[in-house]
């Protein structure tokens, strides 16, 4: 009886060191606000009717005024640098002068805040030419700085320049892991804001929400 409970003993150790361990050299991941269930998002998503996007003549980034002073001297950007980040240390400006960030879209870890990018999940420009053209400034404002919809997101720089406007149809994270949760944050953001899919869009995303 006393080698059996030593020997559970000595399992339980090693299994709490290995669990100990492995959280230890995890990547901290970008804490994006959870997205609605995938039964959730399937459901917005068949009530969303396929719909031609607008012209995109007049567009501008200007028109959704971003980065914001969030609190005191920290503006969107900076909020989220230190949302996503792990370890970040800021100067008196708000910047971060240090820390690490692992950008889910890719699995990169990056310990330098100016290789990240905040990725606006629905791009401004997607989100123009599916009904934000006809919105007020404020209402761009509001989306381009939402900290509560899973909106923002820090990543690697160059795989955000890489996804640029792009919407389902054309591009997804290369981490398939993500995908699922990519699906159901593009649809919750869509669905809060009224914003149309086309069909191309819907059948992208109805194939991933349909595996998730």
């Amino acid at each position: 009886m006393r080698k059996r409970a030593r020997a559970l003993a000595a399992a339980f150790t090693a299994a709490a060191t290995t669990a100990l361990t492995l959280l230890a050299t995890a990547p901290a991941e970008a804490a994006l606000p959870t997205p609605i269930a995938a039964s959730t998002a399937r459901s917005y998503l068949s009530s969303m009717s396929a719909t031609a996007e607008h012209s995109m003549s007049g567009y501008s980034r200007d028109l959704f005024p971003h980065w914001i002073t969030i609190s005191g001297s920290c503006d969107t950007r900076e909020t989220i640098l230190k949302r996503d980040g792990s370890g970040v240390v800021t100067d008196s400006s708000c910047k971060a002068t240090s820390g690490s960030w692992y950008s889910p879209y890719d699995g990169a870890t990056w310990s330098s805040a100016s290789d990240v990018d905040i990725d606006h999940l629905v791009p401004l420009a997607e989100a123009w030419g599916s009904g934000a053209w006809n919105w007020s400034t404020a209402k761009r404002q509001q989306l381009a700085n939402d900290l509560t919809r899973p909106q923002l997101l820090a990543v690697t720089d160059n795989v955000n320049q890489s996804k640029s406007d792009k919407d389902p149809a054309e591009w997804w994270p290369s981490r398939t892991a993500y995908k699922c949760t990519y699906a159901r944050a593009w649809v919750q953001v869509k669905h809060y804001y009224g914003l149309s899919v086309d069909s191309a869009e819907k059948s992208a995303l109805s194939s991933v929400l349909n595996g998730c």
